[in-house]
Order: C-alpha cells, then structure tokens, then sequence
C-alpha cells in the first residue's frame, strides 16, 4: 500500500511538471550579406535579403525545485550542473546557454532559478546559416514563455543581438537574430546605432515553390570561424580599403536586385544576380573563398548551375547554387565527387515559436 501511494505521488508530479519548447528558424541569406556588419552599416547604412528555412535551432526549459541548474547541449555533447546562482560561468561549450541566464537575471530582475536547460541545433556551427545567434534566439524565446517576460519581435531580436556581440563578445551582423525571430523572408535595413527595419516580402508560394526547387544547398562538410573573417571585414571599412567598401556598396545594391526578382516572380534571374554578389563578395576580405570553395563553384557552373555563394561570413560550411531547368541532379552529381552533399529544405513563413506542455 505504502508503495502505491509512493508511485501515485511520483505519477502526480510528472503529471503537473511544466516543459517549455521553443524552436527557431535558421536562415538563407540570399543577398546583400556583410552590409549588416558595423562598421559599414553604421556609416553607409546596410540591406540584406534572407530567408528562413526548415531547419532549426530547439531549446527546452523543464523548471523544478531541487534547487539545481543544468546546461545540456545535445549537438556539442557538453553537460553542466551546479547549484542555483545569480551568474554562470560562460566560458566554453555552454556559454551561449550560460550567458541568456546572466542577461534575464540581471536585466529583468529575476531570483536564481532552478531549472534544466537543453538546447540542439540542426546544423553544425560555422556552418554559415546563422546556428548560433539563431540559437540564443529561441532559448531566449523558451525563458520569455517561461517568465512572461515583455519582449516584441523587435525587443527579443535586438537582446538577442546585444547578448552574442556584447556580452559574449561574439563577433557578426545584425541579420540572424531578427531572421529567426520574425521568419519568413524579409529585406532588412540596418543604419547607426544598431537600428534595425524588417520588411516581410510578400513572396507568391508558386515563386517559393520554384526557389526552394532550384536553388539547391550543398554542405561542403567544412566549418569555419566567422569571427576571423569578420573581423578582418571590419578592419577593411575602419582602414578605409576602398575595394572591399566598394564591394559592399554594390552587394547592397544586390540586395535590391534580389528584392526585385523574387516580387516580380522574374526567377531566371536570380542565378544571374547570386553569381553578381558572389565576386563582389570576394573582395570584402581575403578568407571569405579558398581554392576548395573556388573549385566547387566553378563545377556547379560548368554543369548548369547559373550562380551561387557561400553562406554566411565564408570560408566554408553550405553554399546555395541556383540550378534551373534540370540542372539541379547534374549539378549534385558533378559536386557528389567531392564529397559535397545536397541538403534538403523547405522555405518557412514563420519565426520563433513557444509553447508550454
């Protein structure tokens, strides 16, 4: 008997325990990336076209009382527990999930919590499709369905922003947080001091359809440190390197072609206009391509491919070719040889979602 009431009140705690989910879309930047990045948005102002896509980043937050923390990412295999304090240690493999704690703590006042946290991603980091500050998007997005806490689209998206590139010192543009929060695709402005307009584009589905069809992603099955990258971006605006400002100048103009295109339904341009922003990319710093990267590029075009670019900063992880007609299976085939392989994906209209079980 004493067993039965032992297990009825074990069933009645798992019955009442609160799990929070959220998930957030990682993206495709499709035009006018590196604008986004100061200095060059804060003294020319920046446009970038992206869209979200089927893969994501997952957060879930089981609260309790045991008066524990734990840190569990499931895609870096890195686990860490300790009692409830105010702050954690965000160095190393869990300091994206350590630092989201710190902020909520300290900006909204909140008590040390108990409370398990665990994250995974369906993309590598250094992949280029934005894992990480999509990431610290939909934790953050799990801790405000937890807390109630008062974000906005705008609100979560920019503390996003402010925890990766100033709290953790994480170096990157402005794009991927307000990607994954809003979703769908949008063409974004960014002017000084971090102001930031989303303008969601009303894309016809058969046009989408179409894009996800021939625009084929590949996984060059390489990583790379944006950071390096960006950096050196960086230095070229604050030197005042002429060519890679340039560049950027006529990626931003790129971002408006895109724009453009994809309204009018005028895809058999879009290859054209990958294949335009593609060698102006080159140019905003030395690491953005390799001649591994090069040799992909050129194979994908000799076999029907009419454009293409690298993800993200550069220097490695997915790359997007835009294949019409039938080229799309010549264009795998021909990559496949270097043990580069196609990733499916769908195109998604939505951003951070929560909900609570």
């Amino acid at each position: 008997m004493l067993w039965l009431l032992r297990n009825d009140t074990n069933l009645e705690k798992k019955k009442n325990r609160k799990i929070i989910r959220s998930k957030a879309p990682l993206r495709l930047g499709l035009a006018g990336g590196g604008t986004d990045v100061a200095p060059y948005s804060d003294l020319f102002g920046g446009a970038v076209l992206n869209a979200t896509i089927s893969m994501y980043a997952y957060a879930t937050i089981i609260p309790s009382n045991d008066g524990r923390i734990v840190l569990n990412s499931l895609d870096k295999n890195a686990r860490m527990e300790t009692g409830m304090l105010a702050e954690l240690d965000s160095s190393g493999d869990l300091g994206l999930l350590a630092g989201i704690y710190n902020r909520i703590v300290r900006d909204f006042s909140i008590k040390p919590l108990s409370f398990s946290l665990t994250s995974y991603v369906d993309a590598p980091p250094g992949s280029g499709l934005g894992t990480s500050s999509t990431l610290v998007v939909a934790i953050l997005g799990a801790f405000a369905e937890w807390l109630n806490m008062p974000l906005g689209e705008y609100d979560l998206a920019r503390l996003a922003y402010e925890i990766e590139r100033n709290d953790l010192g994480m170096l990157g543009g402005k794009q991927d947080q307000y990607a994954a929060t809003f979703g769908g695709v949008n063409f974004m402005e960014f002017s000084a001091n971090d102001k930031v307009i989303v303008n969601p584009l009303r894309i016809k589905d058969i046009y989408l359809h179409e894009l996800a069809h021939n625009l084929v992603l590949f996984y060059t099955q390489t990583s790379r440190l944006s950071s390096k990258i960006i950096e050196a971006q960086s230095r070229n605006v604050t030197n005042n390197n002429q060519n890679s400002i340039d560049a950027m100048h006529q990626l931003k103009i790129q971002s408006v072609m895109m724009k453009e295109a994809l309204l009018r339904g005028e895809l058999d341009k879009i290859g054209e206009i990958l294949d335009f922003g593609w060698k102006y990319k080159k140019q905003m710093a030395d690491e953005i391509s390799n001649p591994f990267i090069d040799k992909l590029y050129e194979t994908a075009r000799e076999n029907g491919a009419t454009g293409g670019k690298i993800s993200g900063a550069g220097g490695g992880g997915f790359m997007i070719f835009y294949c019409p007609g039938e080229t799309r299976s010549k264009v795998i085939k021909a990559l496949k040889t270097f043990g580069v392989e196609a990733k499916r994906y769908e195109f998604t209209g939505s951003g951070l979602t929560t909900w609570t079980i």
